[in-house]
Protein backbone atom coordinates (compact mmCIF):
# COMPACT_ATOMS: atom_id res chain seq x y z
CA UNK A 1 0.00 0.00 0.00
CA UNK A 2 2.91 2.60 0.76
CA UNK A 3 4.09 1.56 -2.20
CA UNK A 4 1.30 2.66 -4.03
CA UNK A 5 0.97 5.83 -2.23
CA UNK A 6 4.82 6.62 -3.21
CA UNK A 7 4.32 5.84 -6.58
CA UNK A 8 1.04 7.85 -6.78
CA UNK A 9 2.20 11.31 -5.43
CA UNK A 10 5.60 11.24 -7.08
CA UNK A 11 3.88 11.10 -10.48
CA UNK A 12 1.55 13.65 -9.09
CA UNK A 13 4.20 16.07 -7.85
CA UNK A 14 6.19 15.52 -11.33
CA UNK A 15 3.01 16.78 -12.97
CA UNK A 16 2.31 19.17 -10.53
CA UNK A 17 6.49 20.78 -10.78
CA UNK A 18 6.06 20.41 -14.32
CA UNK A 19 3.32 22.72 -14.98
CA UNK A 20 4.47 25.33 -12.37
CA UNK A 21 7.62 25.10 -14.12
CA UNK A 22 5.73 26.25 -17.48
CA UNK A 23 3.70 28.75 -15.61
CA UNK A 24 6.86 30.42 -14.32
CA UNK A 25 9.04 30.15 -17.72
CA UNK A 26 6.37 31.93 -19.38
CA UNK A 27 6.76 34.62 -17.36
CA UNK A 28 10.58 34.52 -17.66
CA UNK A 29 10.87 34.60 -21.47
CA UNK A 30 7.94 36.07 -22.74
CA UNK A 31 5.67 38.13 -19.86
CA UNK A 32 8.50 40.11 -17.78
CA UNK A 33 10.52 40.78 -20.81
CA UNK A 34 7.52 42.01 -22.94
CA UNK A 35 6.90 44.59 -19.74
CA UNK A 36 10.15 45.71 -19.51
CA UNK A 37 9.50 47.06 -23.44
CA UNK A 38 6.06 49.22 -21.98
CA UNK A 39 6.08 52.73 -19.80
CA UNK A 40 6.72 51.60 -16.14
CA UNK A 41 3.48 52.91 -15.29
CA UNK A 42 1.93 50.91 -17.58
CA UNK A 43 3.79 47.51 -17.08
CA UNK A 44 3.57 48.26 -13.52
CA UNK A 45 -0.55 48.78 -13.55
CA UNK A 46 -0.36 45.19 -15.83
CA UNK A 47 1.79 43.55 -13.59
CA UNK A 48 -0.47 44.53 -10.39
CA UNK A 49 -3.09 42.83 -12.00
CA UNK A 50 -1.28 40.00 -13.20
CA UNK A 51 -0.17 39.47 -9.68
CA UNK A 52 -4.29 39.37 -8.39
CA UNK A 53 -5.36 37.22 -11.37
CA UNK A 54 -2.48 34.59 -10.21
CA UNK A 55 -3.68 33.87 -7.39
CA UNK A 56 -6.78 31.72 -8.45
CA UNK A 57 -8.01 28.59 -6.89
CA UNK A 58 -6.66 26.21 -9.99
CA UNK A 59 -3.18 28.14 -9.83
CA UNK A 60 -2.84 27.80 -6.06
CA UNK A 61 -3.82 24.09 -6.51
CA UNK A 62 -1.21 22.85 -8.70
CA UNK A 63 1.60 24.98 -7.25
CA UNK A 64 0.61 23.74 -3.78
CA UNK A 65 -0.37 20.76 -4.68
CA UNK A 66 2.50 19.85 -5.72
CA UNK A 67 4.51 20.55 -2.97
CA UNK A 68 2.29 18.48 -0.55
CA UNK A 69 2.43 15.27 -3.58
CA UNK A 70 6.29 16.02 -3.17
CA UNK A 71 6.31 15.98 0.75
CA UNK A 72 3.89 12.82 0.40
CA UNK A 73 6.05 11.37 -2.28
CA UNK A 74 9.55 11.68 -0.15
CA UNK A 75 8.14 10.37 3.28
CA UNK A 76 6.17 7.75 1.48
CA UNK A 77 9.12 6.73 -0.87
CA UNK A 78 11.58 7.03 2.35
CA UNK A 79 8.79 4.45 4.66
CA UNK A 80 8.88 2.16 1.62
CA UNK A 81 12.44 1.88 1.70
CA UNK A 82 11.97 1.96 -2.45
CA UNK A 83 15.37 2.48 -5.24
CA UNK A 84 14.03 5.80 -6.03
CA UNK A 85 13.90 7.35 -2.63
CA UNK A 86 17.02 9.59 -3.14
CA UNK A 87 15.67 10.86 -6.35
CA UNK A 88 11.94 11.73 -4.78
CA UNK A 89 13.33 13.21 -1.70
CA UNK A 90 15.89 15.71 -3.73
CA UNK A 91 13.03 16.70 -5.90
CA UNK A 92 10.61 16.95 -3.08
CA UNK A 93 13.37 19.41 -1.45
CA UNK A 94 14.14 21.04 -4.51
CA UNK A 95 10.46 21.80 -5.44
CA UNK A 96 9.68 23.05 -1.68
CA UNK A 97 12.89 24.83 -1.29
CA UNK A 98 13.38 26.13 -4.39
CA UNK A 99 10.36 27.10 -5.56
CA UNK A 100 7.95 27.03 -2.76
CA UNK A 101 9.85 28.90 -0.62
CA UNK A 102 11.29 31.58 -2.56
CA UNK A 103 8.34 32.44 -3.63
CA UNK A 104 7.07 33.24 -0.38
CA UNK A 105 10.03 34.99 1.00
CA UNK A 106 11.14 36.84 -1.79
CA UNK A 107 8.51 36.96 -4.77
CA UNK A 108 5.44 37.79 -2.64
CA UNK A 109 7.13 40.73 -0.77
CA UNK A 110 8.59 41.83 -4.00
CA UNK A 111 4.39 41.67 -5.03
CA UNK A 112 3.30 42.89 -2.03
CA UNK A 113 5.95 45.85 -2.22
CA UNK A 114 4.42 46.72 -5.98
CA UNK A 115 0.89 46.66 -4.97
CA UNK A 116 1.38 49.02 -2.49
CA UNK A 117 2.49 52.26 -4.89
CA UNK A 118 0.31 54.14 -7.29
CA UNK A 119 2.40 53.05 -11.10
CA UNK A 120 1.58 56.31 -12.10
CA UNK A 121 4.23 58.33 -9.62
CA UNK A 122 7.31 58.71 -9.54
CA UNK A 123 8.11 56.61 -6.07
CA UNK A 124 5.99 53.58 -8.38
CA UNK A 125 8.16 53.89 -10.95
CA UNK A 126 11.28 53.32 -8.84
CA UNK A 127 9.46 50.13 -7.37
CA UNK A 128 9.06 49.05 -10.54
CA UNK A 129 12.73 48.96 -11.59
CA UNK A 130 13.79 47.85 -8.86
CA UNK A 131 10.76 45.03 -9.47
CA UNK A 132 11.74 44.25 -12.72
CA UNK A 133 15.09 43.14 -12.44
CA UNK A 134 14.71 41.35 -8.77
CA UNK A 135 11.59 39.78 -9.41
CA UNK A 136 12.48 38.50 -13.21
CA UNK A 137 15.98 37.14 -11.56
CA UNK A 138 14.45 34.96 -8.67
CA UNK A 139 11.77 33.83 -11.67
CA UNK A 140 14.76 32.14 -13.49
CA UNK A 141 15.41 30.50 -10.20
CA UNK A 142 12.42 29.59 -9.31
CA UNK A 143 11.81 28.14 -12.71
CA UNK A 144 14.87 26.05 -12.94
CA UNK A 145 14.24 24.88 -9.41
CA UNK A 146 10.68 23.85 -10.40
CA UNK A 147 12.17 22.23 -13.91
CA UNK A 148 15.08 20.10 -11.78
CA UNK A 149 12.43 18.97 -9.39
CA UNK A 150 10.28 17.70 -12.41
CA UNK A 151 13.45 15.94 -13.84
CA UNK A 152 13.89 14.16 -10.66
CA UNK A 153 10.45 13.18 -9.90
CA UNK A 154 9.88 11.79 -13.72
CA UNK A 155 13.14 9.86 -13.15
CA UNK A 156 12.09 8.59 -9.96
CA UNK A 157 8.80 7.63 -11.05
CA UNK A 158 10.85 5.39 -14.17
CA UNK A 159 12.68 3.43 -11.33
Amino acid sequence: MIDVLASTATTTAAVGCGLTAGVLMAFSVSVMPALATRPAAEAAATMQQINIAIVSPLFLTVFLGAAAAAVTAAVASVASGGDSRTLVVAGAVVYVVGCVAMTIAINVPLNDSLASVDPSSSHGASVWADYLTRWTRWDHARTAAATLACAALTAAARI
